[in-house]
């Protein structure tokens, strides 16, 4: 799963790595962004790229209680299309949420040792969303997104069984764009090349969402680990 990720570039950096045409977010750096959190995100509307935000955990339109977020922050890639919370969304509302490297535990007995990754050209990166309009009863209304998963490339699979989809650059258009057929945006939900990532072991700071600063991603050690793993 993907449950922690930090988003620590600037709005001019965002804008020229993704082609933005329109910003309608209050894009704020962060290195510990954990669920129910807003997140940077970039959708396609009337033929341009735009830079909004969603709260991290899909709220369908269907849904009474805007409580069921809370347990839909990610979604498998591999039954995307079947399940009932995520199936109209992925066909026509995919977005591409912006990341700057993402977290996962890897547990050994009682221990969660805590590893930041991110691509080893160290550029802002795009994963694999979808999102939803809800509006309560009472009138509240939300916009909400869940990450994709898949299965874990070399490099991961030594820490978690699951990843999240990252997005090529020259395959955004595609992935955002709702017109794009169905077998076309499910054949980018392959797992991301492991010799373009680079992973480090970072300190226990990041286990709690309360901490937010470079500490979170910095390496504790140094010191070489299977496949490449710091």
């Amino acid at each position: 799963m993907c449950g922690r990720f930090a988003m620590i570039e600037p709005l001019s950096v965002i804008m020229r790595a993704f082609f933005i045409d329109d910003v309608l977010a209050d894009i704020r750096e962060s290195y510990n962004i954990s669920p129910g959190s807003s997140v940077p995100a970039v959708i396609m509307e009337n033929g341009k790229r735009t830079l909004t935000q969603f709260r991290w955990g899909l709220v369908p339109g269907w849904a009474k209680d805007k409580s069921i977020g809370n347990r839909l922050i990610n979604a498998r890639s591999e039954t995307v299309t079947e399940k009932p919370s995520f199936r109209d969304a992925v066909k026509k509302r995919r977005c591409l949420i912006i990341a700057s490297g993402f977290f996962e535990w890897k547990k050994e007995g009682r221990e969660r040792t805590p590893f930041y990754i991110c691509p080893d050209d160290e550029k802002p990166f795009g994963l694999a969303g979808i999102y939803e309009h809800w509006r309560s009863q009472q009138g509240e209304e939300l916009a909400t997104c869940a990450i994709l998963t898949t299965r874990p490339n070399s490099l991961i699979a030594n820490v978690h069984d699951r990843m999240p989809v990252i997005i090529p650059h020259d395959l955004v258009e595609k992935w955002t764009d709702p017109a794009s057929p169905q077998e076309e945006y499910l054949s980018m939900l392959d797992p991301y090349p492991s010799e373009r990532m680079t992973m480090h072991r970072v300190s226990g700071e990041v286990n709690s969402p309360v901490n937010n600063s470079p500490q979170c991603i910095r390496p504790v050690q140094d010191g070489l680990f299977p496949e490449g793993v710091y």
